[in-house]
């Protein structure tokens, strides 16, 4: 069943993808950036759907320490490790767009900054994941930690409206910003694709990560033996 439900949910994003890019492709270039704009339909999404996962790894690192249930630290590690990719795509995304407007790939903007911090503190929380042997030892320290981690995701989204930086002023959700109701529509489908796509490679880190427990508990046993 779940195996269908992936191909199903595969599908739809490949559509609204495929669909999304022909509708992007038509829209208007935006009046001072020109075409390099269109790349905003791609990093907003894969920051959202990256700063979501954070929040569900939140969630479940704090059910894992209140119940001491492994399926919650299964949640977590999947949720981490796809968000990574995500954001990875959105620093990318972010760092060939500022090259184009800004003539540098890269700046020590607050919130360039603190998206790389992000990123760093959930790669270290997958490193922290390798070093450590023992289940219930590696979900507890990793809960831990991934509850640490989280305390940057708020200094991520709040950054540029804390400080003054060469990072656009933000347009969604938003007193000062606008959009054109096309290119909203356009970006609300590329944001539905890029979360369903986030759900369907957490479904697929989610089994993945459950078989290698069963590995390794059958493992244990047989060495107990």
């Amino acid at each position: 069943m779940r195996q269908k439900v992936i191909v199903v949910m595969l599908a739809l994003v490949a559509i609204l993808l495929a669909r999304n890019l022909y509708t992007i492709s038509m829209l208007p270039d935006e009046m001072r950036q020109g075409q390099i704009f269109r790349i905003i339909y791609f990093h907003v999404p894969a920051a959202a759907a990256a700063m979501t996962g954070s929040a569900v790894a939140l969630v479940a690192s704090v059910l894992f320490l209140v119940t001491k249930k492994f399926q919650y630290d299964a949640l977590a590690v999947a949720v981490t490790e796809v968000g990574l990719a995500f954001l990875a795509v959105n620093l990318v995304t972010g760092s060939i767009w500022a090259h184009v407007i800004w003539g540098v790939w890269w700046a020590w903007d607050p919130r360039l900054t603190s998206a790389l911090i992000c990123w760093i503190l959930y790669a270290g929380y997958m490193i922290l994941r390798q070093a450590l042997e023992e289940p219930t030892q590696r979900a507890t320290f990793a809960a831990v930690y991934s509850i640490f981690a989280f305390t940057d995701v708020p200094i991520v989204y709040f950054s540029i409206r804390w400080w003054r930086t060469i990072h656009p002023q933000p347009v969604f959700f938003s007193k000062e910003g606008a959009f054109p109701p096309d290119w909203s529509r356009a970006l609300a489908v590329n944001m539905v694709a890029m979360f369903l796509l986030y759900a369907v490679l957490t479904m697929i880190r989610l089994r993945q990560e459950q078989t290698q427990r069963e590995i390794d508990y059958l493992r244990r046993t047989v060495h107990a033996i």
